[in-house]
């Protein structure tokens, strides 16, 4: 972790500073429609989200922001693009956090009013900058759209903040161009102490998706840099929140959970190895332990690989082997193992 950037409170939540890397996402609701919009982050919250961001397209939707953080537990952020009045009526209404990208909002004297807000409200600003919309000028200087440009733009909105007297401020420069991204980062982090909201923007639906953030956050994760993360999918939020769970914990940045390892199939398997290993990975999102679950699919190297998690099974001929802590406990038949296995895991502190 870069442990010298600023640290940053939303609502009740700390980012930078060392402090652990947090999750966001954002909801596809109409803000506008509390009730939806308030289920969709309970929901999101269950899933592990920490920070969840709502588009504020209308002042109908800045209003509604008060009755829904009424009813949710996590720091609510504020998404707005063109109109400085939103952003000011967000804050008032009880957002957390705003995000603006201050080339959007217009006239340095429009700006300057949401900074004032801010500082009144001890609101912290995100200044968002994306490759799609860098201007005009930085993109004819480095002929093109570059790492150097989107950096470049996202200092010079954070300085003319500065200049305003306000440094509560969080940055945030994406690009779905993965390499791209990832060269930003490293050149922002040697250049600012704020704290960086981190994700590949545009990533795709949820194949592409996965694969793109997973390799752009992991390769910016891995240096230290990054405070708080969104993965961007084309889909259901809560896929980015449960890919947003695993990228940490790929990355030793988060504990908890059960890790399930299982085998890739190949001519041996003699059982249903991808709908048993599916099927145990959707049964443990709930249950709160910290180990890792094999699932194998014959008895060559099955039972090896096994013994290596804390618990896990090994399948043969209509038939599989429960493995626990390095120990074939009991054979059994394939149809039991699903079961068998849950009741381990449900008993597993009880020993």
């Amino acid at each position: 972790m870069r442990e010298h950037t600023k640290e940053i409170r939303i609502g009740d939540r700390v980012i930078g500073g060392g402090n652990p890397v947090l999750i966001q996402s954002m909801t596809n609701t109409k803000t506008e429609d509390v009730q939806s919009t308030v289920a969709q982050i309970q929901a999101l919250t269950a899933a592990g989200c920490d920070i969840i961001r709502c588009a504020v397209p209308t002042m109908e939707a800045a209003e509604a922001l008060s009755e829904i953080k009424k009813q949710i537990t996590i720091p609510l952020v504020a998404d707005i693009h063109f109109d400085y009045r939103l952003a000011i009526a967000a804050m008032e209404h009880g957002a957390d956090k705003i995000r603006i990208n201050p080339g959007n909002i217009g006239s340095r004297e429009r700006v300057q009013a949401v900074v004032d807000v801010a500082k009144e409200r001890k609101i912290p600003i995100r200044v968002g900058v994306n490759s799609g919309s860098l201007e005009k000028e930085l993109v004819e200087k480095y002929h093109g759209v570059t790492a150097e440009g989107i950096v470049e733009s996202a200092l010079d909105k954070v300085h003319l903040i500065e200049d305003m007297g306000y440094d509560q401020l969080v940055i945030s420069i994406k690009s779905s161009d993965v390499m791209m991204c990832a060269r930003a980062h490293e050149l922002i982090a040697d250049r600012t102490d704020y704290p960086l909201h981190v994700g590949i923007t545009e990533a795709g639906t949820l194949y592409s998706g996965n694969i793109k953030s997973a390799v752009g956050l992991g390769i910016i994760l891995y240096q230290g840099i990054g405070d708080t993360i969104r993965v961007s999918l084309t889909g259901d939020p809560l896929e980015e929140v449960r890919s947003a769970k695993r990228i940490l914990k790929t990355l030793g940045l988060r504990k908890g959970g059960i890790e399930v390892v299982s085998c890739p199939t190949c001519g041996r398997t003699q059982i249903d190895l991808i709908g048993l290993a599916n099927r145990v990975e959707h049964m443990v999102e709930d249950i709160p332990l910290d180990i890792k679950v094999a699932v194998m699919g014959c008895v060559v190297n099955g039972p090896g690989e096994a013994k290596e998690a804390d618990i896990g099974i090994a399948g043969g001929v209509g038939t599989g082997l429960l493995i626990k802590k390095g120990e074939i406990v009991k054979k059994l038949p394939e149809e039991e193992l699903l079961e068998a296995l849950r009741y381990e895991l449900l008993h597993w502190n009880e020993e």
